[in-house]
């Protein structure tokens, strides 16, 4: 590919949109905000990935994925490099995909308060141990438990509505 040819990293930011997360195919890597940065070295494209944990098993499976997309658009030289500073956080996950994954039956992560009013710290728990309150996706009932810290995925925690009776994964804070 010659210099003068080469795409507009916009362009090329709305091709990764179109990939979806291999764990959750509503939310695109890009959703996700798992996409940190785009640049041209030359006529070398580096694109810096940096994943939700450092042990994220659907790494390889993301970056196979960058790949496919890009080099399908006629990205011939490419460079995928891994980024864990600054840690990725559930804030970088954007308002639209926040709403995909209420929809697929996913709670979001959420900055809430207890039913007693008390505030979540980012760690994913309340001043005074009490557990969060998290509306369940599928009625929307505050009337939710958590019934274990670890969900389907490692970035998720398993939770179940004590009104619908449905069990739901919630998307931790990180």
């Amino acid at each position: 590919m010659e210099a003068h040819a080469l795409p507009e990293l916009g362009a090329i930011r709305g091709w990764l949109a179109e990939v979806p997360d291999p764990e959750i195919p509503v939310i695109s890597i890009v959703d996700l905000g798992i996409v940190r940065d785009l640049a041209w070295e030359d006529d070398t494209l580096v694109v810096t990935v940096t994943p939700t944990y450092s042990g994220c098993p659907a790494t390889s499976v993301i970056n196979l994925a960058i790949e496919e997309a890009l080099r399908g658009r006629g990205i011939e030289k490419l460079r995928i490099e891994r980024s864990l500073t600054p840690p990725w956080t559930s804030d970088w996950i954007d308002a639209a995909a926040r709403e995909r994954l209420r929809a697929y039956g996913i709670a979001p992560p959420i900055d809430g308060t207890a039913a007693d009013g008390r505030v979540m710290r980012r760690i994913g728990r309340l001043t005074g141990g009490s557990n969060l309150c998290v509306p369940c996706p599928r009625c929307g009932s505050n009337r939710t438990e958590q019934v274990s810290h670890f969900g389907s995925t490692p970035c998720k925690a398993s939770w179940r509505c004590t009104d619908c009776l449905e069990p739901f994964d919630y998307f931790k804070c990180i």
